[in-house]
């Protein structure tokens, strides 16, 4: 039997799941059916899958855990599989405007998936305005990362019109579910370690410290959980409830900004992402006097894991300059901010969250995020952050479906107490995808959110073509 074991990040998006903490991930995809030789086959896209099942090994991956959860979960080749149970269709009330395509995703995404089964549902959502149609892939985030599922669209979808499927060197095989007797041998070496792991991370820190302490108070890094996050509505505890929302930049128009004012694309991208912010704290006169910092995901997946599911992936915080009015001053200055963050990432060590996370059992995880989550710690001490704000590079060349271009890829990331706000963008060809999930309660119209990001990247393309 050829089981994997879960990494400690994987295990940790399991362990903190509840029914407020949903830790799935999804991407909508939309097309437009009439582009389709031949017509759109709903049956057809679930045979294209189905051929390439060999090339998405979280389709069939099924979790096992073992007694006591002393040990981190293996993911076997699910020996019940059926893919037409994964594969969902349904209609959007009319107009099918974006708002009702929202609001549906909103929905769909707000349940948790059924772990007795691979982790993952598709919904084939039809109906759109235009005769579009759209495919809601929700994934656990245990399965993968931002880098990971940028690279399994790539898969699930062709490259070419009339694309083909490469044949598959060695068909996958279902596997027995394992006795609880064999995970529990197998988890009791790692569980026996746990103490030698923990002492071990605090030494790394330890010895790290001094250059962190120096790095931090040189850049003006905002530090988790310290007095210098401000508190916003987004920092309390989150609801089941979802809103989500999307919008399209034109990447073009970012590298103009970037080129003219030496900067990063990421720094354009937090750029008009804060200044949205700014404007809709300040219009219910909430906005902070200390600026916002974001935890910007940085992806340590080496050139070899290109294609590797899971999680490789560390958190960067960075100050947003929300207390910056101008757009361009709040550019340059975000700029230096991403440019300390990175030297404290450096300092710390690209792989020291995910060491950190590696280290405890998930029974004991699992059981301190729960009595973190019942008891609203969330509410007395200060922010960690504000909200993750991710930017993952997507496909650089046109997909298709059944020979019909994809348009647009939009992501929805995943919400906790303490983070009830996610922006993530997924760029695509010539454009960058962008969506905004909020918990319901804290905002109910994340549009407004999502228009204005569109306006800042035009006040910035502005003053480049005022200074020219």
């Amino acid at each position: 039997m050829r089981v994997k074991r879960l990494s400690g990040l994987d295990a940790a998006f399991l362990a903190a799941e509840s029914e407020r903490w949903p830790t799935h991930v999804a991407c909508i995809t939309v097309f437009d059916p009439a582009d389709c030789p031949g017509g759109w086959e709903v049956e057809r896209f679930k045979q294209s899958l189905a051929d390439r099942l060999h090339l998405l090994p979280p389709f069939r991956w099924r979790l096992v855990d073992p007694p006591l959860s002393l040990g981190r979960p293996h993911w076997i080749e699910d020996p019940d599989f059926d893919l037409g149970w994964h594969i969902r269709r349904i209609a959007l009330p009319h107009p099918g405007g974006r708002r009702e395509l929202a609001d549906l995703c909103s929905e769909i995404y707000r349940h948790r998936l059924d772990r007795r089964r691979p982790l993952w549902e598709l919904w084939v959502i039809e109906g759109l305005e235009h005769g579009y149609v759209a495919i809601f892939w929700k994934v656990h985030h245990a399965c993968i990362d931002g880098i990971a599922g940028a690279n399994l669209q790539e898969v699930m979808f062709d490259c070419e019109p009339g694309g083909a499927v490469p044949p598959a060197i060695e068909q996958w095989r279902s596997e027995a579910m394992p006795s609880g007797a064999r995970m529990l041998v197998s988890s009791l070496p790692s569980f026996a370690a746990t103490p030698i792991r923990m002492a071990k991370e605090a030494g790394r820190l330890v010895a790290s410290a001094p250059e962190l302490i120096r790095t931090v108070r040189d850049g003006g890094i905002p530090l988790p959980g310290s007095s210098s996050v401000p508190r916003t509505r987004f920092n309390g505890p989150v609801t089941q409830h979802r809103s989500w929302a999307f919008c399209t930049l034109s990447l073009e128009d970012m590298k103009t900004v970037k080129n003219h004012y030496g900067v990063k694309v990421n720094d354009v991208y937090l750029a008009v992402v804060a200044g949205s912010l700014r404007s809709w704290l300040a219009a219910r006169d909430e906005l902070p006097e200390r600026p916002l910092a974001a935890s910007v995901p940085v992806s340590i997946r080496t050139p070899e894991g290109k294609e590797v599911t899971g999680n490789a992936i560390s958190g960067m915080p960075v100050s947003i300059a929300t207390d910056v009015a101008d757009p361009v001053e709040r550019l340059l200055t975000i700029h230096r901010n991403a440019n300390s963050a990175k030297l404290m990432q450096a300092a710390l060590g690209a792989e020291t969250l995910m060491n950190l996370i590696d280290t405890p059992p998930p029974a004991m995880l699992s059981l301190a995020l729960r009595f973190y989550a019942k008891t609203n710690l969330v509410k007395r001490h200060p922010p960690v952050t504000n909200l993750p704000v991710s930017n993952v590079p997507g496909p650089r060349r046109q997909l298709y479906v059944q020979g019909a271009p994809i348009k647009a890829f939009y992501s929805m990331g995943l919400l906790l107490d303490g983070a009830g706000l996610f922006i993530g963008c997924m760029s695509y060809m010539d454009q960058v995808d962008v969506g905004v999930l909020a918990c319901q309660e804290m905002c109910d119209d994340p549009f407004e959110i999502a228009d204005t990001i569109v306006d800042e990247l035009e006040l910035l393309t502005k003053s480049v073509r005022v200074a020219a």
